[in-house]
């Protein structure tokens, strides 16, 4: 058995090599590496920035748990990668890049903070360079049919995506004959989550900063506290949660409304609460649904701003989207009947996000098979 860090060298990266994502580039002459979950984050066309080392490499997301192998030239991210090659030639780079996916999948998800220091200190068998190539070939069979089942099922997400966009999109294609305001004025409330750690004891719940995405809540994505939450910090049914950060721009602004609840849940202070003046299931609803289409999305989206490879919205930006607002009665209609257009398309996706788990789990099942020595 050796440690990680003894096996590896890293390669420096400079502060003037790295890219801020605000200037990243949609198409330039050298891409960007980032610790976002896309391969290439984006490009740049100052060659100055290019890393130089002996390629390939493996690129760490120290805050994502993300590994890629890269086999091109690149420029780095703002912030949050480690870049590491085999020390010397007993380690095939290949083997490293599974390995260290595997070790990836042991370390304990802290949320948005260092995970490197986790990984560096794991122990890793180091069997011959020939057993090294015997189980890389083995894992590129099985994840190349595994890799394109998981294509198949993510085009059908973006196909669903696309077609609730449809349906949102015709239901306020007439919006600006209705009452305008801000979203800030119908709320009683808007208030930042807990600020901190829960210490995974006891028996008090809190949400994620995973448990909120679009239309969505996720009650069962929580951790524990062993100390009750303030009243200030928990969550009431037809509130709305907003994503404040996470690596992934497409999440942030995210908005899900708070279902019937049974259990008291405490919310993170990546997390944003809105509580509407008016406690009623198909006003918050509408809202929901309203800062999920086009012009409310584009809105949002052009308030996020990035910090250290993390994307974030303020508050007081979310108050600011303009909202157009008919009668309750108009906004039942509008919600019934949005709800009757997607709910086969909600089922779809239940079947879809199922799948997508399943291949997660069995990705995770065939490298620890490969790397506890059960790989036939």
């Amino acid at each position: 058995m050796a440690i990680y860090k003894d096996i590896v060298k890293k390669i420096p990266i400079s502060a003037e090599k790295k890219t801020k994502q605000k200037q990243y580039l949609s198409s330039g002459v050298l891409p960007i590496i980032d610790q976002g979950q896309k391969i290439i984050g984006g490009y740049t066309d100052d060659i100055s920035k290019k890393i130089d080392c002996d390629l390939p490499v493996i690129v760490f997301g120290d805050h994502t748990r993300c590994v890629k192998l890269i086999k091109f030239a690149f420029a780095p991210g703002a912030d949050g990668i480690k870049v590491v090659r085999p020390i010397d030639n007993s380690v095939l780079i290949e083997y490293l890049f599974y390995a260290t996916k595997y070790l990836a999948t042991k370390i304990r998800d802290k949320g948005y903070a260092r995970h490197y220091q986790d990984i560096e200190k794991q122990e890793l068998e180091i069997p011959t360079v020939l057993k090294q190539k015997e189980i890389v070939l083995k894992l590129e069979k099985d994840f190349s049919s595994l890799d394109n089942a998981i294509e198949m099922l993510n085009k059908t997400k973006e196909q669903l995506a696309v077609y609730r966009q449809a349906v949102l999109e015709e239901e306020f294609k007439e919006e600006e004959k209705w009452e305008q305001c801000s979203l800030g004025s119908l709320m009683s409330m808007v208030r930042n989550g807990y600020g901190s750690k829960p210490d995974d004891c006891g028996t008090y719940r809190i949400l994620t900063i995973g448990s909120v995405r679009a239309f969505n809540l996720d009650l069962n994505n929580y951790r524990l506290n062993n100390t009750p939450f303030n009243d200030d910090d928990l969550i009431a049914e037809n509130d709305l949660l907003f994503t404040r950060y996470n690596g992934n721009a497409d999440f942030v602004g995210c908005c899900a409304r708070v279902p019937q609840i049974c259990e008291q849940y405490a919310y993170p202070d990546k997390l944003i609460k809105f509580r509407p003046k008016l406690n009623n299931i198909y006003h918050s609803k509408y809202l929901e649904y309203f800062v999920s289409h086009g012009n409310a999305r584009k809105y949002l989206r052009s308030k996020i701003k990035t910090t250290s490879g993390q994307n974030g919205i303020a508050g007081s930006d979310i108050k600011k989207l303009v909202v157009f607002l008919p009668t309750l009665e108009k906004q039942t209609e509008i919600v019934l009947r949005i709800e009757e257009r997607i709910s086969r398309c909600n089922t779809v996706e239940v079947t879809v996000n199922k799948a997508l788990q399943e291949a997660e789990a069995m990705r995770q099942s065939i490298l620890k098979e490969a790397f506890e020595g059960r790989l036939v």
